[in-house]
């Protein structure tokens, strides 16, 4: 049996002398495979966790060996998790500028002629203390018609009128919460009942854009996260791959002398792993890095609109989920890889 293990290495000539030196490694792991059960708890446990250090590192070291073809891996792995991250905040910074116009949502509330302004403020501030209503305001009729003689400039054809022709008003805001076209329809709807009211009016057309603009983005978003997010399980899986094959002549030799596969694959599974950490660290830079350049031109055009508006960035939560994300993708890929492929390699 050693001799045979002694050629297989002698054949191996792409393994390393930092290689071949956990072969002792592999032995020491049989050995605590079949002695599991003399071996105290806390020893066992020492062990295992020892034994995973030394291949977080061992396939870091891999990698930093190999520092032009890993980091050209990487960087496709960023480039793939960084579109849907940068669109994610793009959505997001639209959505916050949005708020605001979804906030001047209002419906107006024209009541009839015979409505004196003491029955209006009533109606005012009983539409006040509907939970669906975040506020409401009274135009009277003689209000309304100097504002439309300001805005309109026909302020003499207005001053040769006999009566003012236009009504009393009620503009009423919605809470923000009940800004959606369905809700805020419903709401319409209710204050048509007012005997009060003559006309409930509301352009609802730019609303029902609005949302369905921003529901577009978010499938968008979603739909590309998923595309791009099947082309990274390839690129690891395929480079996880390669690495198998590159080490064929290794793994039989750990076959030969006892490894179990578990053993074998655990080194592979932590590169996938530092795949997908690396990568989620270069999308989160190339996100970070785009929205600075991006930040400048912005704020100077929202001055222009007397705003100040700044992007936003990834935040804490985004952030996260894009390093676990990255962590999931790699993890998932080299194991649909190793799976696949440690399984035909068999010593003969």
């Amino acid at each position: 049996m050693s001799k045979q293990v002694s050629q297989r290495v002698q054949r191996a000539g792409a393994i390393s002398r930092e290689e071949q030196s956990i072969a002792p490694l592999i032995s020491h792991k049989a050995r605590i495979g079949g002695a599991s059960a003399r071996i105290p708890g806390a020893r066992m446990l020492t062990s295992y966790f020892v034994l995973h250090l030394q291949a977080l590192v061992f396939s870091l070291g891999r990698m930093w060996r190999n520092p032009f073809s890993s980091f050209m891996t990487i960087a496709v792995i960023g480039i793939a998790l960084a579109l849907p991250s940068g669109l994610h905040v793009i959505l997001k910074n639209v959505q916050g500028i949005s708020s605001g116009w979804e906030n001047a949502t209002q419906i107006s509330l024209f009541l009839k002629s015979e409505v004196a302004d003491e029955q209006a403020l009533n109606l005012a501030r009983d539409l006040e203390t509907m939970p669906e209503i975040s506020s409401v305001k009274f135009l009277s009729s003689t209000d309304a018609l100097d504002e439309f003689r300001q805005l309109s400039g026909f302020g003499d054809a207005l001053n040769a009128l006999d009566e003012n022709p236009l009504p009393s008003l009620l503009i009423v805001q919605p809470a923000s919460e009940f800004s959606a076209p369905a809700r805020v329809g419903h709401l319409l709807d209710r204050l048509r009942t007012h005997s009060e009211v003559d006309i409930a009016q509301l352009d609802m057309e730019w609303i029902k854009r609005l949302y369905a603009l921003m529901e577009i983005g978010r499938r968008g978003v979603l739909v590309l996260a998923a595309i791009l997010a099947m082309a990274v399980l390839l690129i690891v899986g395929n480079t996880i791959r390669l690495a198998i094959q590159n080490r064929r002549d290794e793994i039989e030799v750990q076959k030969l002398i006892g490894a179990t596969d578990a053993f074998i694959r655990r080194p592979f599974l932590y590169s996938g792993v530092w795949h997908g950490v690396l990568g989620a660290l270069i999308a989160w830079m190339l996100v970070a890095i785009s929205l600075w350049l991006l930040n400048g031109p912005v704020h100077r055009l929202s001055m222009l609109y007397d705003s100040n508006f700044r992007l936003g960035s990834l935040g804490f939560g985004a952030s996260a989920l894009l390093l676990t994300t990255g962590i999931f993708l790699g993890l998932l890929g080299a194991w649909a890889a190793v799976g696949k492929h440690l399984r035909e390699i068999e010593p003969g």
